[in-house]
């Protein structure tokens, strides 16, 4: 039976996003969470060990369409998922073309699903 945890790093500026995500998915079992709030230094300690991003898209020190760019640049081979509150087609497009694997909307309609979706896209 393989235990190996799914290594996931969420960076958000919103610190309630971030405890809320990383407290259920911790709880869940399956997950070793890592939290950024900061998407700058995020890019440097998101490394090729991780096996999921959960990225914001509106960030004030980043964009994280850009810090998506960043991690393809550096080719960390996680699988990127963008969460943002506010959505338009052309993010979205954007998004998958520069390799992000799914695109969620917050507020999340559960926790559960949120878990599911990550597992989904491994």
């Amino acid at each position: 039976m393989n235990t190996k945890k799914i290594k996931i790093a969420i960076v958000d500026d919103e610190q309630d996003i971030l405890e809320m995500i990383s407290k259920y998915l911790i709880r869940e079992g399956s997950f070793d969470v890592h939290t950024f709030a900061n998407p700058v230094s995020a890019l440097g300690q998101i490394n090729e060990t991780f096996d999921v991003v959960l990225l914001d898209i509106m960030m004030p020190q980043m964009n994280g369409l850009d810090v998506l760019v960043k991690l393809q640049e550096q080719k960390i081979p996680a699988k990127v998922i963008m969460m943002t509150a506010y959505s338009t087609l052309d993010k979205v497009l954007k998004s998958h073309r520069e390799g992000a694997t799914h695109y969620i909307m917050k507020p999340f309609s559960s926790l559960q699903d949120l878990a599911i979706k990550i597992k989904e896209v491994l």
